[in-house]
């Protein structure tokens, strides 16, 4: 079974508010999944309705004139009696009908119990109408991350709590634990984090199974590009299909004449944007300097795309790669699987996506902005993973004040100075520090009063 992090979250949120839930994030990551089974740990009736799916269900809200009349017609739609205090209203893809959200505040006025979920596919659910600020609680769901998918293949708490601790103390894994770990990691790389993916691995252990699950995912990501947006669809069509080779070029970045030789960045700056806004890409920017804020020094028609899913990239590379990488052969290019999965990863933990290029210093795959610190994130597939000639010459500058750096890489955990290699599957404690909330700060104004 898949025990999904955001879990908890919903759980807690309709335990301690009375607020609507909002779930946004790409098709296919577990939103109505996680919806019914929050109602089911409840002990909740659940109303569902699909916009999409369904779209007879828009009817419910639209044209009516006030809530009674709202309530009276999902009462006829459920066809049961329900408990209204016992039971989870659930409108799905929203951005179907978008002007529903304008009724958030009269359900949670009246204490109804109200989830909602979008996947944002060519709409910002901020540009609707009426978005009722206070009413409403918005959650971002991700493909499973490393951490969800080796819980789900039945890695014991203790194993996980024990590379935490390796991870905390920069100490070695035990030897044969990182050796399951790294086979771990390029299952991972394979069968990626959509759940549905993810649930036919656990079912059937067959990969041709969960390959035709990715490509029924990529092909429902085709037709949502094809259906949400007219006058661009063909650029972001080609956008998407050009991920994979970018990825696997040498320096990954995303290059523009390869769509078009007269292609101009601002002119369909639109089309990069919807593929982010429909969390289908991870757009991860350059960044000229390696400084707190990195935001200030983006280059801002530099950039990498990531896919949003790394069993979805492994999915678009050649057949074969799949055995090639459970057999853990060594000749094949891991760097832009390697690399990925980081922005993959890292993008589910919070971290604002930047690179550093500079033509003297060279290129570091990653900047994670920590509080005033920068830290350089490398990602090494082979064996040379302690030659980094770039990550020398930035933390050498003083100009930039570098004090730590970590370079992920297939070997155990080790330091160096002030460099941490770390293997790849590390990535799984990487986190943001979570906010520790309102800090006291008095400002001493003596002499002026």
């Amino acid at each position: 079974m898949i025990t999904r992090k955001a879990d908890e979250w919903i759980d807690r949120h309709f335990r301690n508010t009375k607020k609507a839930l909002l779930l946004t994030g790409a098709r296919q990551v577990g939103k109505t999944y996680a919806v019914r089974r929050a109602a089911e740990r409840l002990g909740w009736h659940l109303v569902e309705m699909n916009f999409l799916l369904q779209p007879e269900t828009i009817n419910i809200v639209k044209g009516a004139g006030e809530l009674k009349e709202v309530m009276l017609r999902i009462s006829a739609y459920a066809n049961v009696p329900l408990d209204w205090e016992r039971t989870l209203i659930f409108f799905d893809e929203v951005e179907e009908y978008p002007d529903v959200m304008t009724w958030v505040k009269a359900f949670v006025d009246k204490g109804y119990h109200l989830a909602l979920s979008g996947s944002l596919l060519g709409v910002e659910l901020n540009n609707v109408r009426s978005v009722p600020v206070g009413y409403l609680d918005e959650k971002q769901m991700y493909p499973c991350d490393l951490e969800e998918f080796i819980r789900a293949v039945g890695v014991q708490d203790a194993v996980i709590d024990s590379l935490r601790e390796a991870w905390k103390e920069r100490k070695p894994v035990d030897a044969y634990v990182h050796q399951k770990m790294m086979q771990l990691v390029n299952l991972y790389l394979l069968v990626g984090g959509m759940p549905a993916a993810v649930q036919t691995y656990l079912d059937t252990n067959d990969m041709q199974r969960v390959l035709m699950e990715q490509r029924s995912i990529l092909a429902l990501y085709k037709k949502d590009i094809g259906r949400y947006d007219s006058e661009d669809k063909l650029y972001i069509n080609d956008i998407f299909d050009l991920i994979p080779p970018e990825l696997n070029a040498k320096n990954k970045r995303f290059i523009l004449k390869n769509l078009n030789e007269h292609f101009k960045f601002s002119r369909h700056e639109n089309s990069f944007t919807w593929l982010r806004d429909a969390d289908m890409a991870l757009p991860t920017h350059c960044a000229e300097e390696p400084k707190v804020p990195l935001v200030l020094s983006k280059a801002s028609n530099l950039f990498k795309l990531f896919q949003n899913d790394v069993g979805l990239l492994a999915c678009q590379y050649a057949d074969g790669i799949q055995l090639r990488i459970l057999q853990g052969e060594t000749n094949i290019n891991y760097g832009a699987i390697y690399e990925n999965l980081t922005a993959q990863e890292l993008h589910a933990h919070g971290w604002s996506l930047f690179y550093f290029q500079n033509k003297k210093q060279g290129e570091l795959d990653f900047l994670l902005e920590k509080d005033t610190e920068i830290i350089p994130l490398e990602v090494k597939s082979g064996k040379d993973y302690a030659r980094h000639v770039a990550l020398n010459n930035v933390m050498a500058n003083p100009e930039y004040g570098i004090r730590e750096a970590i370079v992920l890489c297939n070997d155990n955990l080790s330091t160096r100075g002030n460099v941490t290699y770390a293997p790849i599957y590390m990535l799984m404690f990487i986190e943001k520090q979570k906010d520790g909330g309102p800090k006291i700060f008095k400002l001493d104004l003596s002499g002026l009063v």
